[in-house]
């Protein structure tokens, strides 16, 4: 790669902040000095990167001087407010929330889908990670669509409490140990106990009934796939499960695929693994994802009540692939394409 980069981790004491600050250690991304970055409830604290500790400091219009590449993971509110501050600054921001996906200026990128993208960050400087959810899914789907295209996506999400936040992991740990002693629950994250149940409901709802991160797989396919007549339906379910997010995924395609083309295609796409030998009782599980960047794929199945269906089954650790390694695989384009010192 040539050089070396001064990198800011906007949201580094959060749960996905750590894995960036992490990801950029295991993939020895090229940092010349991480800035690791809070709000002020953060001051004091430190994290750790190639066996140093390096001190937190708090978010400021100042932060970002000198720095060439920077991590968003704090929120939308942070990432709207901060983001373009930190572009006009010098910075690319590689940013986490849902604040820039759609604008149409800024790329929405998944290095395994459309790597091509990434050179539009230049009108803005800015450009936007996927939700979770979505990128798992469309890292499957891209091949399939490359080989028979696909006409309709029909998906329903088991989503991990680590998507919600550190918050959310304490409260089901939390409950579990007291439903374990037989003591009451307690819930604050959630509306509704989320040990020992699931919760079909995921960010806020919409007049039309869906919820906003339904709608969000939906818009961000799309946009991602650069195919607006992709036509998907969401049905997104929190799970008690802590780490890495499942999904069961229908699809109807214009060319017939069978199983054993669909399971040659994804075997051999980027980023993807198959896991699939029912006999044998593999198929993907949230406990095999967990702590990777693969994204497993199984089940895989024809969809005997349409011509051209296939139904399938698609894990990946929501904190990693579905958040900070597709930040860090994004910064990997950028400077091996772009950035080049």
């Amino acid at each position: 790669m040539g050089g070396t980069y001064r990198v800011a981790v906007v949201g580094a004491t959060g749960a996905v902040g750590q894995q960036m600050v992490a990801c950029l250690e295991e993939r020895n991304f090229p940092v010349s000095r991480l800035v690791p970055l809070a709000s002020e409830r953060s001051l004091g604290k430190t994290v750790t990167f190639l066996g140093k500790e390096i001190s937190v400091e708090v978010l400021n219009e100042d932060s970002f001087d000198g720095v060439e590449i920077a991590l968003f993971s704090a929120g939308g509110g942070i990432s709207k407010e901060y983001g373009p501050i930190a572009a006009r600054a010098g910075a690319v921001v590689v940013d986490n929330s849902s604040a820039w996906r759609m604008d149409p200026e800024v790329p929405l990128v998944v290095p395994e889908v459309n790597p091509q993208d990434i050179g539009l960050y230049t009108k803005t400087g800015i450009i936007a990670n996927p939700n979770c959810s979505t990128i798992q899914m469309v890292v499957a789907l891209k091949p399939l669509h490359d080989a028979a295209r696909i006409k309709r996506v029909v998906v329903s999400t088991y989503q991990a409490v680590s998507g919600t936040g550190q918050k959310a992991v304490d409260e089901l740990a939390e409950q579990v140990r007291a439903l374990l002693s037989c003591q009451p629950t307690k819930n604050k994250v959630y509306p509704h106990r989320i040990a020992f149940n699931c919760l079909p409901h995921i960010d806020v709802f919409l007049p039309n009934g869906y919820t906003k991160e339904e709608m969000k797989m939906v818009n961000e396919t799309q946009k991602i796939m650069g195919d607006d007549s992709i036509q998907v339906t969401a049905t997104t379910v929190r799970v008690p499960v802590f780490y890495s997010h499942s999904e069961a995924v229908n699809i109807e395609t214009e060319r017939k695929l069978t199983v054993d083309e669909a399971r040659k295609i994804l075997a051999q796409a980027p980023g993807v693994k198959v896991v699939d030998n029912p006999a044998k009782n593999e198929y993907p599980m949230p406990l095999d994802a967990a702590g990777q960047d693969l994204t497993l794929v199984g089940r895989i199945r024809e969809d005997f009540s349409i011509p051209n269906g296939l139904n399938f089954w698609v894990v990946a650790d929501n904190l990693r692939k579905g958040a900070a390694t597709n930040a860090v695989q994004i910064a990997e384009l950028l400077i091996r394409d772009y950035l080049r010192k």
